[in-house]
């Protein structure tokens, strides 16, 4: 099993206001794949569990909220891995945008 496409973001914003910023860019996220949508979401404290489908795929995701930054943590199956390092890259790109 690979590992997971694990990132840290920078913010400097309340808890609050990143929670907010992140339920309200929910589906944003789900275009760091192609023709994907998330299908479920639930916070757990501080941590943010999705899921996304993309192609047929199953995409748990993780987000825990901290002071200074947010921890994503994206487990691919193993058809999309082929694509980890661009949903990386775009995860890098996209993410502080969710949260600015």
């Amino acid at each position: 099993m690979a590992d997971p496409i694990t990132m840290d973001i920078p913010h400097k914003h309340t808890r609050a206001i990143v929670r907010a910023r992140l339920e309200e860019g929910m589906q944003k996220a789900a275009t760091m794949l192609p023709g994907s949508t998330v299908t479920e979401h639930r916070w757990d404290g501080d941590s943010l569990h999705f899921t996304i489908v993309a192609m047929g795929q199953r995409v748990a995701s993780r987000v825990d909220l901290f002071d200074d930054r947010v921890h994503a943590v994206v487990d691919l199956p193993p058809l999309l891995r082929l694509f980890a390092d661009k949903i990386r890259a775009k995860l890098a790109k996209e993410g502080p945008k969710l949260l600015a």
